[in-house]
């Protein structure tokens, strides 16, 4: 059956990006294949380099190639990455709060762990553990805990054995990166170990295939780092002398420890 193509403007960047959808589609490049050279793809599709040069950065931010160094363009090998740009100008646009990125993360991770304890390989359970270690080893450096952390949720991600998933877990992901790396040296050393210990938790359950230890674990790690980041951000906004009924409520990550629902920070 033969499906239109859209309507694209010759010699445009459209053009590029088009053309090697048409190469996919049709299974001449798979995961893993160098594309031809930025010459050979202009005078194939009749278009200036620059063009050229333009269609591949925009399929780079649609994450279908990438750019190496000395050696050419390539159609990513392994999960497919799905570019944060987008998501980052609606969260700048619509200003998405903490609350939302967190409940969003929910929604994804703690299925996403689930099926990990179900499906993640020898490689992919060793891959998680590694990261775990390196949350253990990083817990004087904020900074770089949290790239351990960021590397432990696409590893979890990634042996959900879900495509799908795994690549909307890496865009959320890379958006909360952006974010928490301005904030990450708040992070308390008790809000650190806590962490650490849940990340191992959930790295015990998808070893011992217990998908619903593994989702509970998830689930837990996420309401805690939520309830913590917002005391960091009373404190920081307001200083740690709240009134006597902060008090007794207790701190957000105590009402989760609780179970009680964290309180709101505006």
């Amino acid at each position: 059956m033969d499906v239109q193509s859209p309507k694209i403007f010759e010699g445009s960047t459209e053009h590029v990006v088009a053309f090697v959808r048409a190469l996919i589609d049709r299974g001449a490049l798979k995961p893993g294949d160098r594309l031809p050279a930025e010459r050979e793809l202009a005078t194939e599709i009749g278009v200036s380099r620059p063009t050229v040069r333009a269609g591949l950065r925009a399929l780079a931010a649609m994450g279908v190639v990438q750019s190496r160094h000395g050696s050419g363009t390539y159609i990513p090998d392994g999960p497919p990455m799905l570019g944060s740009q987008p998501l980052s100008f609606l969260a700048a646009l619509h200003g998405f709060t903490r609350d939302e990125m967190y409940e969003a993360r929910r929604i994804l991770e703690v299925g996403a762990t689930g099926l990990a304890a179900e499906r993640a390989t020898p490689e992919q359970v060793a891959t998680i553990a590694e990261e775990v270690a390196g949350l253990f080893s990083t817990m004087d450096d904020p900074q770089a805990f949290l790239v351990h952390d960021i590397n432990f949720h696409r590893a979890v991600a990634a042996a959900s054995g879900n495509p799908i998933v795994a690549s909307l877990v890496e865009m959320v992901s890379e958006l909360y990166y952006e974010r928490r790396r301005e904030t990450a040296a708040r992070a308390t050393d008790r809000n650190l170990r806590d962490a650490a210990e849940l990340h191992q938790r959930i790295y015990k359950a998808i070893r011992a295939r217990d998908a619903e230890a593994g989702r509970w674990a998830m689930n837990e790690h996420l309401l805690h780092s939520s309830a913590y980041q917002a005391e960091e951000a009373a404190n920081e906004h307001k200083g740690a002398h709240d009134s006597g009924a902060g008090s007794a409520a207790g701190t957000p990550a105590e009402q989760v420890s609780n179970g009680q629902p964290p309180r709101q920070t505006p």
